[in-house]
């Protein structure tokens, strides 16, 4: 018990230290360019628009604006053709926000553009429960979506309240549900926990709707906002309580690890074997596209542009719209990758050999004896998996690493990066 306190606290502080570093990224904005033709990469592309901003969300988003977003794409497409002139090629794509569906009519041009140029094995992409309409369904099934993850937050009126959430209600959330299942070959449905204000049964609830409604795959994300938005959180609402996490996790335990529901990663559960939305844990290194990513190619984290005008205008004079970047140590990368595959639980040893040439047993040594000692993985075939014991500790940590980039996307939205 003793041991379990200490790793609590020391591993998720790690990951916080190191977090601080993705404020170091520096203004350069050159990325050596030197892709495998036999590289398949994945592509992350940020569409910032919603029709309104979520308080509680630290990505980079914008309201609508029609003539706004034509240019923006445009933009999109001509980052695209940078990346696939100098020979990248992508195996899958992931189009996140914001909230991508918010123009169907921009967003199918700009997908039937990209698997025009490169022929893509995986689509998928975030929408909200007011977007999912027969036609926009069709036009998605049509340009071969795969997977579709809806953001419903809570099914629960009262919460989407709290949280600013206003785009639907409870009621309209469930009968989107309803209207797609069985349509992608993964839906997935995401909730937020340990919101201020919410109740542990108002959690209960959600998922006794998900388990009714039979989705094929849930997200559960603990709250972590960056330092302004959870000022404006508390001062709106109330304090946030970090200390509730564990309690909430362990519900999510609890009822999720039944009735066939597997842990896909530390958050995510499914029922079977279907496609996530985290490609860092399949993918050591990204692509993406659009204003506000955050991508990692060759060891190097290199951050687009935030502020629209300075995104488009460094394409339009035909240069990459990267605002910063920063090579990482071997360390620090090992450091970034041991997180990611933890978050994807399972630490394989022939991946490791792969992306690294060593073993991961020499590369992690230590790393996997202090997680071994803690009870948090154990060695199956083919290298180690991270038991019900750690999930907690895991997602605690994977907690501390989005809310550090969180704050780096939270400098970069204030300075107008």
């Amino acid at each position: 018990m003793f041991l379990d306190k200490i790793g609590e606290l020391i591993l998720p502080w790690l990951v916080r230290r190191e977090g601080k570093k993705f404020l170091l990224l520096k203004g350069k904005k050159e990325l050596s360019f030197n892709p495998s033709s036999e590289t398949l990469l994945a592509l992350y592309v940020h569409i910032p628009f919603c029709q309104k901003p979520c308080a509680y969300c630290s990505f980079n988003r914008y309201p609508f604006e029609e003539e706004l977003a034509s240019s923006y794409f445009e933009a999109l497409r001509r980052e695209l053709d940078l990346y696939l002139e100098r020979g990248f090629r992508f195996k899958s794509v992931y189009i996140g926000g914001g909230t991508p569906t918010v123009s169907m009519r921009h967003l199918a041009s700009f997908l039937e553009y990209l698997l025009l140029k490169n022929a893509l094995q995986e689509i998928s992409l975030e929408t909200n429960p007011s977007d999912v309409t027969w036609e926009n369904i069709r036009i998605l099934k049509q340009l071969g979506v795969k997977r579709l993850s809806m953001g419903v937050q809570s099914f629960q009126d009262h919460m989407l309240r709290l949280m600013g959430r206003f785009s639907h209600t409870g009621e309209e959330a469930r009968e989107k549900v309803e209207l797609l299942n069985g349509v992608f070959k993964t839906l997935n449905v995401d909730l937020l926990y340990n919101f201020p204000a919410q109740k542990f049964e108002d959690l209960r609830r959600d998922i006794e709707v998900v388990k009714e409604l039979k989705v094929d795959q849930v997200t559960f994300y603990p709250l972590m906002p960056a330092p302004r938005r959870l000022r404006e959180i508390e001062e709106k609402v109330s304090k946030v309580d970090y200390k509730r996490e564990r309690s909430f996790y362990e519900l999510i335990l609890r009822e999720m690890l039944t009735d066939n529901w597997k842990p896909s990663t530390a958050w995510c559960f499914s029922r079977g074997d279907h496609m996530i939305d985290e490609y860092i844990i399949e993918y050591p290194e990204y692509i993406a596209i659009g204003s506000g990513s955050v991508g990692l190619y060759k060891e190097v984290f290199f951050v687009n542009y935030f502020d629209l005008n300075n995104y488009i205008s460094a394409l339009e004079n035909g240069n990459f719209p990267i605002a910063m970047i920063r090579k990482l140590k071997r360390r620090e990368f090992l450091n970034y990758y041991l997180l990611t595959q933890l978050f994807g639980m399972k630490l394989k040893q022939d991946y490791h050999l792969k992306v690294f040439g060593r073993p991961l047993v020499e590369d992690l040594k230590w790393e996997v004896f202090i997680l071994s000692l803690l009870g948090a993985i154990q060695e199956v075939p083919g290298g180690f998996q991270v038991t019900q014991k750690g999930m907690f500790l895991v997602s605690k940590m994977m907690r501390e690493f989005f809310t550090a980039l969180n704050r780096l996307r939270e400098y970069c939205m204030i300075n107008r990066i």
